[in-house]
């Protein structure tokens, strides 16, 4: 076994956030041939499987999941050394525009935003609510320099941009208060599930928690937004998933968040323009800001 050469470990990572090596060689720019090899080499300089090729695609090997943890915490690394760089060579000032949903403003930028403020002299933050349709809208216009959204609603990182992993957020089960405390599978499954448009944020765990629990009840009602949602488990009339990000302020009277394994997090990824003069000083200092925030975050709910 050799040392770990941090450029093919690129390549790796690569492979596991887009989830196929041609999608990993259009992230990167290379191509899907240049991808292959470079994970072939460093399977064989480090005598193990990496990823599990099979005729639907690829997936990690445990191995794999080892490197990869390793490669994301050099690119965190070298992210806040950029940062401090920047910051050592001048005094970075102008406004940076993020472009995020409710959640992710309510829930982590707005009450850590005087923190921010003061880790950030100079630049001037300015925050927009939008959805998740129109957030990759409003970073090619120039309305946001840089965007945050849910990896799993993404349908593909455009050219000229870079994704960073910011947060895990993870997916909780929300109950009428009334609930018995020691609630089992199946009572779980007899409850009644609240239904979910399609383009609401939780359509998709919703669903595959139902199938996993072998949920087979027509869901009643229907919700897209979170305050909705909340609303009608309050009133006694189901139960549903909502992530933790949305549940970080009063909840409603008649509402209560049970402990389940399983459920799964949304992974909140981080992506600002990356042509050879963007993203700015200042946007890259803000991105630096905003991981540290994620992970201090994530680090004090753990």
């Amino acid at each position: 076994m050799s040392d770990i050469d941090p450029k093919r470990l690129a390549f790796l990572l690569a492979v596991a956030r887009h989830g196929s090596i041609l999608s990993a060689s259009d992230a990167l720019h290379v191509t899907a041939s240049a991808v292959s090899q470079q994970i072939s080499r460093l399977e064989l300089e480090q005598g193990v499987a990496l990823l599990d090729r099979g005729p639907r695609g690829v997936t990690l090997t445990p191995s794999g999941r080892i490197l990869v943890e390793t490669a994301e915490s050099i690119e965190r690394e070298l992210l806040e050394a950029r940062g401090r760089l920047v910051q050592a060579q001048q005094e970075v000032t102008g406004p940076v525009s993020i472009g995020a949903f409710q959640t992710v403003l309510s829930g982590l930028i707005v009450p850590h935003l005087a923190q921010l403020r003061e880790a950030l002299p100079g630049i001037e933050l300015r925050l927009h609510d939008a959805s998740t349709l129109r957030l990759p809208r409003m970073l090619r216009s120039g309305d946001a320099d840089l965007i945050i959204f849910d990896r799993e609603l993404d349908e593909g990182s455009p050219a000229h941009t870079r994704d960073v992993p910011l947060l895990d957020d993870p997916w909780r089960l929300v109950v009428p208060q009334a609930t018995p405390a020691d609630l089992g599978v199946d009572e779980l499954i007899a409850l009644p599930w609240l239904g979910v448009a399609a383009e609401g944020a939780s359509a998709r765990a919703v669903e595959r928690t139902r199938i996993r629990l072998g949920v087979t009840s027509t869901p009643v009602h229907g919700y897209e937004d979170f305050p909705a949602a909340l609303s009608l488990v309050a009133a006694g009339q189901g139960v549903t998933l909502l992530p933790d990000l949305a549940l970080q302020e009063a909840l409603p009277a008649g509402v209560s968040v049970r402990e389940m394994p399983g459920l799964g997090t949304r992974s909140l990824t981080l992506r600002h323009r990356a042509t050879r003069r963007e993203p700015s000083a200042a946007t890259s200092i803000v991105v630096d800001a905003l991981v540290r925030l994620a992970r201090d975050w994530q680090a004090s709910r753990a």
